[in-house]
């Protein structure tokens, strides 16, 4: 792999079961941090990392991403009327205009490998990159996938996101084992699924970020279905390692998992805190609901 990476896959099929009843109507992915649903986040690190085709793979059910994404034109006509031109802008252009997005549909509910299989006749024969936008990670510099793509483009080796937990917590991740690990990077050597501490072979655990060679399409289709009848991605990338280097990139940023509440609550107060409007009332208001439960001042 030498060639920087164009296409991302967004898979968005996924219930949200743990969220309802709120996403009963709303897909998670649009669950908002602050004014902006987790899937603009995820879009925009998409582009910032090069990307130009972004490819939502979704259920038959799901229309509020499209929808999102496509033109409100009672909402934009309203804001134009009342001179609300900011709020328009925003809403008008979600994605600049050199960027595309297509919808592929998951007809069936087959695992995240499957999820990925679906964005082959979009993105071919080319690297492309598979972002979870559960995931949400804040960083000053560089988004996590921007890092990644530099690191595969000089490399040649597909790139999965890693970060260090606590070694009594790996039974909640994908664990890899890796050799000569440096500069942020190392070569995996295995991927573990939610090992017990005591036999993790590490502490780095597998993040929702991937840059993949398209060789993972025809592993995926060889691919049998594990538990619940589901194609699994690890299971591809496991194959993937027999035959070509895949390196695990520990990225700079912090991870917000928000596919659970606790996570989303993190980033909002994260987001909140370093929001340029928002973040002294935000301190503000955070430091008096602590001093009402007793909780001595925060240094």
């Amino acid at each position: 792999m030498s060639r920087r990476i164009r296409k991302a896959v967004f898979p968005v099929a996924g219930l949200g079961t743990r969220f309802l009843p709120a996403t009963k109507t709303v897909p998670k992915e649009m669950l908002p941090i602050i004014d902006r649903p987790l899937i603009q986040y995820a879009v925009d690190e998409a582009i910032e990392a090069g990307c130009d085709t972004l490819v939502f793979v979704t259920n038959r059910y799901k229309h509020a991403v499209a929808d999102y994404f496509d033109k409100a034109y009672e909402l934009e006509e309203k804001l134009e009327k009342a001179g609300k031109l900011a709020q328009l802008e925003v809403v008008r252009n979600p994605l600049p205009p050199h960027v595309r997005a297509v919808f592929v549909t998951q007809t069936e509910a087959l695992g995240l490998g499957h999820a990925v299989l679906c964005a082959k006749p979009v993105v071919g024969d080319e690297p492309f990159a598979v972002i979870l936008p559960d995931d949400l990670i804040w960083n000053r510099g560089p988004g996590a996938l921007n890092q990644m793509a530099d690191a595969a483009e000089a490399s040649g080796a597909s790139m999965i996101a890693v970060q260090d937990v606590p070694r009594d917590k790996t039974d909640s991740y994908g664990i890899v084992a890796t050799e000569d690990f440096a500069d942020r990077q190392g070569r995996i050597r295995a991927m573990v699924e939610k090992p017990k501490p005591a036999d993790a072979p590490s502490t780095l655990a597998v993040v929702g970020r991937y840059v993949l060679n398209p060789r993972i399409f025809a592993l995926l289709e060889s691919t049998a279905p594990g538990a619940g009848g589901e194609i699994q991605l690890t299971d591809a990338i496991s194959a993937l390692l027999a035959e070509e280097a895949v390196h695990a990139y520990r990225f700079r940023g912090t991870r917000f998992d928000c596919g659970t509440h606790i996570g989303l609550i993190e980033a909002t107060i994260r987001y909140a805190l370093d929001h340029e409007k928002l973040s002294e009332a935000a301190a503000a208001m955070m430091q008096s609901a602590l001093d009402e439960l007793g909780v001595r001042e925060l240094e």
